[in-house]
């Protein structure tokens, strides 16, 4: 029987999860959508995530129930989103609903904590600010005093899923535990963390590598879905979990996402330190590091600014690069990452067809994609070897040509890169495999490779150089 490995994503929205095989196939997926509120971006409760979790892992049953005899669950892996906490009590109830990472009511907190882990920066990640996990934390127990004394533990979005599968709560990950203030190199929680802020050391998990098995799935599950043999392993974040599943995972390979916003995620021998803050180090399970950073520029542009029949724009734009135009599809005040910019805004030619604009929009997100990737070199003083791709700017053919010419390396797209296929691999990486490296090179496949083309690659640099310029000339950089 082939060993399978359930893979369930919490976003913001909703539950999805994916029923992937050693080998990479996946058999099976559902998901759910939430009932969501205006409040929804600051609070939720880890119940209904649950329930929606409960309801995707019946669906994905009945399909294992369908290849009767062929296969069975050897594990399961939770990811979720980044800085997002929950306080429980002694019986792992939550106290309060979950705070959300998108929650902005820590802002002053956080600025508060930054202030005191920068000068402690020998003890790891300073880059605190309302979407940590520390400063939501710290937030609560200064906003609800009263609730204090029935604190019993700080868990992350993944960690609630995964001891709700398996009972144990006290357990997280290297990814999540970073911005709840775990110091990655010496692989401990701080002392200033307990010292200095209201947060009691048993309140504060233990720390493992994402894929560490934590117990076996709770009977009464194993039963419901017929998995008697399944392990629990402890997760990962959503945006690493994404990254896994694009196949970046050995040094020198990194992973673009253009969703919303830009995302850049990689692996390196050594952590990268960023004194600006553009960048941070999650560790990788294997030993590595994973640094990335986000930028504001994305994708956000193309629903907003174009309604008309995307593949018909996206064959026409084909025709034109390299345009020879500059723009900077921006859509909100101030930039983040390759460079800080508070005030910074977009540009865009005016006086052109929206075909033009279309192409100069992508040649431009691609002129900060390899801003990003200059950076990081200089950073961490490694080269990046290989750039592989996901989110929905990855579905643009055109966009890929322009991105493979402008960073002048190749772009490979895997197949099934999301958050659940990630979760999935991480699950197989220490109970199928014998290490996240292994894993992902039996469970990804690349689906798509586009190279550069030297004259083009002539052309764009020409433009990538006017580009740069242009931001120097506007203080971005």
């Amino acid at each position: 029987m082939q060993q399978c490995f359930v893979g369930i994503d919490v976003g913001t929205q909703g539950v999805r999860a994916s029923l992937v095989t050693d080998t990479g196939e996946v058999l099976g997926e559902a998901s759910r959508k939430f009932t969501l509120t205006p409040d929804s971006r600051m609070e939720q409760w880890p119940d209904d995530w649950w329930h929606s979790t409960l309801e995707v892992m019946d669906e994905l049953h009945a399909t294992l129930q369908a290849k009767a005899g062929t296969c069975y669950v050897a594990a399961i892996g939770v990811d979720s989103t980044s800085g997002t906490v929950i306080p429980l009590d002694r019986e792992n109830r939550p106290l309060h609903p979950a705070i959300m990472y998108s929650d902005p009511r820590s802002a002053e907190v956080g600025r508060r904590v930054k202030t005191l882990a920068e000068r402690y920066v020998s003890a790891g990640y300073t880059g605190f600010n309302a979407s940590s996990g520390l400063s939501k934390m710290v937030w609560f127990v200064e906003t609800y005093p009263e609730k204090v004394i029935q604190i019993h533990k700080w868990v992350h979005a993944s960690d609630y899923i995964t001891g709700m599968f398996c009972g144990r709560f006290d357990v997280t990950d290297y990814t999540n535990a970073l911005k709840s203030g775990y110091d990655l190199t010496q692989l401990q929680w701080p002392g200033y963390l307990t010292d200095e802020l209201p947060l009691p050391r048993n309140w504060l998990q233990q720390v493992v590598p994402s894929g560490t098995p934590v117990s076996g799935l709770c009977e009464a599950l194993a039963v419901r879905w017929g998995m008697p043999q399944a392990q629990v392993v402890v997760g990962m974040t959503d945006g690493c979990a994404s990254q896994v599943a694009s196949g970046a995972v050995r040094p020198g390979e990194w992973n673009t996402t253009i969703g919303t916003t830009l995302v850049i995620k990689g692996v390196t021998e050594q952590t990268v330190n960023d004194p600006e803050g553009r960048l941070y180090s999650h560790r990788h399970p294997d030993g590595y590091w994973m640094p990335g950073g986000a930028s504001n520029t994305g994708a956000d542009w193309v629903t907003t600014d174009f309604d008309t029949d995307l593949q018909q724009l996206n064959e026409a734009a084909a025709s034109l690069i390299p345009t020879g135009l500059l723009a900077w599809p921006l859509k909100q005040t101030g930039e983040r990452f390759p460079f800080i910019a508070p005030k910074a805004n977009g540009f865009v030619p005016t006086g052109i067809s929206p075909t033009q604009r279309f192409a100069a929009c992508m040649e431009g997100v691609a002129f900060i994609e390899r801003m990003a990737y200059e950076l990081i070199e200089q950073l961490s003083g490694e080269r990046v070897a290989a750039v592989y791709t996901a989110g929905g700017g990855s579905n643009s053919d055109t966009w890929l040509r322009i991105r493979a010419n402008v960073l002048a390396c190749p772009i490979y797209k895997c197949r099934d890169a999301n958050g659940a296929v990630g979760a999935a691999v991480v699950a197989a990486s220490k109970t199928r495999f014998n290490s996240l490296v292994e894993a992902t090179q039996a469970m990804t496949a690349i689906e798509q490779e586009v190279f550069p083309e030297q004259t083009l690659v002539n052309r764009y640099e020409i433009d990538y150089g006017r580009f740069v310029a242009e931001m120097k000339k506007k203080g971005y950089c």
